[in-house]
């Protein structure tokens, strides 16, 4: 066997068994449900800084202002009156209980491909199945009690507008009747992101110390959690350049405060940070005014099950007659990369397009995430129809055109192998059976001709992490979601949904759930043509004539074809493309190499080559 077939059996090999290892540690991941939250509230204890209280470990406190206790602030139904969100992207409503927002869902989004299928729904209020909400308040410092300062069961009154639209803010006002009067307008963008503008009036004749916060309370893990090893779900954190993740168990974790009966971990922001919950395609994050220090405190209250993260802002002075205002925008919404890259680029929200999980080849996953993009923008504009799938085969294409110079010199060098034989066996012949003495002539031909015996593999092996770090994007971004290419190729970052066992939708009976046994040989149309793809770039040199290795070659297209049939389309259609260009490629400089490949020679010799196996075993 020459030195091209050992170099491609060898790199086929190892992608092979990365392949394999990939997908028996990190196959596709499974909903899971979690555990129904209870819908329940807490209070507000902690010390926020040296004279102010910030809130405590969760966002409701366990008494209201009229000394419930907290089991029957636990049953509290969520019945104050709202104010309604509307804009291009958001519906919702804010609770004039505690002001906050509790309701939203994303008009853009919905939960599966279906016409008549519900829209993502993000924020839910206390009462319902998953209580998730953003509340924003001011901590008592010295000389107040939690009844003189609005909490999360304060009842508001709306001062100015409604609803809430990108045009139309909205202010709401609360007198404590001891002096001080509160004010919390909202206003929002076009996209997801909320301003929150508090202040607070002191008509009194004493000075009131406050610590202005914001809240982020989820009762209960989400339902559709994947809990899969690539995908980052929980608590996401940027504090002055580090960015923290950390998953619902982790929280789980945290060091115990027993004087709060929560686990809390605290971190102090100099200048900017912004911290908040993040899903496989959503996002609440909170974001103080850049450029000033705040207190990052993350929180899980293990009795009710509820997790936190909250800035709290250095204590203010009001004195008599003055007033002070502070601000904190909301993101909640959806993690388009366009949209957060617009906030982090124009409106100075530092790193934000960190809050995608990018992952450990980030140097990669970036930069081919921009040019997916920028490729799918661009043919979108042309009017070109399934632009995302197009764009992944222009990818390729350009992946190809960059690594064209490495390839171009490991095909030379295998023709020079060609060459080379001669000398090869020559030495073979001379050296015996002296291994030292062969690989020593062997080293020393190699230097004097300049030829790399093991360059031949490694445009193969280069695909590896490029494959992987496609897989990540397609993955882990919304762009990709629900994306459709041609035909039954509705969304790109699922499986061929087509079956061999239905004859691809030609007969009336269903095929066999995708997770289970059977499923694994429901192969698509892309899995197949995958597999046909490699068995055609096979074809560009002859068969090896060793029987070990004929079958491994004979095999290996067929076994990569089952492996890759429940991967994402997106990703199937990547490594078709990539097959197809590359035996484009790998024809053209074989031809300026001198060698003319016999690729339907090729072909008939294994069919011939398959008929004599059978006579002879028969």
């Amino acid at each position: 066997m020459d030195d091209q077939n050992k170099n491609l059996i060898l790199a086929t090999a190892l992608s092979f068994l990365v392949i394999l290892i990939w997908f028996v540690l990190f196959p596709p991941p499974e909903p899971e449900t979690a555990r129904a939250p209870d819908g329940t509230s807490a209070g507000e204890s902690t010390t926020a800084d040296d004279t102010a209280t910030a809130p405590g470990p969760v966002a409701a406190p366990p008494e209201d202002a009229e000394g419930a206790a907290p089991e029957a602030a636990e049953t509290l139904k969520e019945d104050a009156p709202r104010v309604e969100i509307d804009t291009a992207s958001l519906k919702g409503g804010i609770s004039l209980k505690g002001g906050r927002i509790d309701q939203l869902s994303l008009k853009n989004y919905r939960e599966t491909l279906k016409s008549d299928s519900d829209i993502v729904d993000l924020l839910s209020p206390i009462g319902t199945a998953n209580p998730y909400y953003a509340l924003f308040g001011w901590a008592p410092g010295a000389g107040l009690t939690l009844d003189t300062v609005p909490g999360a069961n304060t009842v508001w009154q709306v001062e100015d507008g409604g609803p809430l639209t990108p045009e139309s803010p909205v202010t709401l006002v609360w007198d404590n009747g001891a002096g001080l009067v509160f004010r919390r307008e909202f206003a929002v963008d076009e996209d997801y992101m909320f301003t929150v503008t508090q202040s607070v009036e002191n008509t009194g004749d004493n000075p009131a110390a406050l610590a202005p916060y914001g809240i982020l309370a989820r009762h209960g893990e989400p339902p559709d959690l994947k809990n899969f090893f690539i995908l980052h779900e929980g608590l996401i954190a940027m504090s002055d350049g580090e960015l923290t993740e950390t998953g619902y168990s982790d929280m789980a974790d945290f060091e115990m405060n027993p004087a709060e009966g929560a686990r809390a971990e605290v971190t102090r922001v100099a200048e900017n940070g912004w911290t908040g919950f993040t899903d496989h395609f959503w996002m609440t994050t909170l974001i103080p005014e850049q450029g000033k220090s705040f207190k990052s405190v993350a929180k899980f209250d293990p009795r009710r099950e509820i997790y936190q993260t909250e800035t709290v802002m250095p204590t203010r002075t009001v004195g008599p007659g003055e007033s002070v205002e502070t601000r904190t925008r909301l993101f909640a919404g959806a993690k388009e990369w366009d949209t957060i890259r617009e906030y982090q680029n124009d409106d100075g929200v530092v790193r934000f397009l960190d809050s995608i999980d990018w992952g450990w080849f980030f140097f990669l996953t970036k930069p081919i995430f921009a040019v997916l993009h920028w490729l799918n923008v661009t043919l979108n504009g042309l009017g070109i129809a399934g632009s995302m799938g197009w764009a992944i085969i222009g990818l390729t294409l350009l992946i190809k055109i960059i690594l064209l110079p490495l390839s171009y010199k490991s095909y030379s060098s295998m023709a020079k192998m060609k060459e080379l034989q001669p000398q090869m066996e020559q030495i073979k012949e001379a050296a015996g059976d002296d291994k030292q003495k062969l690989q020593k002539e062997m080293m020393e031909l190699y230097k004097r001709e300049k030829v790399n015996p093991a360059s031949g593999c490694l445009p193969i092996l280069l695909q590896i992490p490029i494959f992987f770090s496609l897989y990540k994007v397609i993955f882990v971004t919304l762009e990709l979601r629900h994306a459709p290419w041609i035909g039954w190729i509705r969304d790109l970052s699922a499986p061929d949904p087509s079956s061999i066992l239905n004859l691809f939708g030609l007969m009336p009976w269903g095929v066999p759930d995708p997770g289970s046994i059977l499923g694994i040989v429901s192969l698509g149309v892309l899995p197949i043509l995958l597999g046909v793809s490699m068995w055609l770039q096979q074809k560009l040199n002859p068969s090896p004539t060793d029987p070990t290795q004929a079958m491994i070659f004979a095999w290996m297209p067929w076994v990569f074809m089952f492996i890759l049939g429940n991967f994402a389309s997106g990703l199937v259609l990547y490594w078709i493309a990539n097959n197809m260009l590359t035996f484009l490629q790998q024809y053209a400089i074989m031809r300026s190499q001198g060698y003319k490949p016999d690729v339907f020679g090729n072909i008939k010799a294994s069919f011939q080559r398959k008929t004599a196996d059978e006579k002879t075993k028969k």
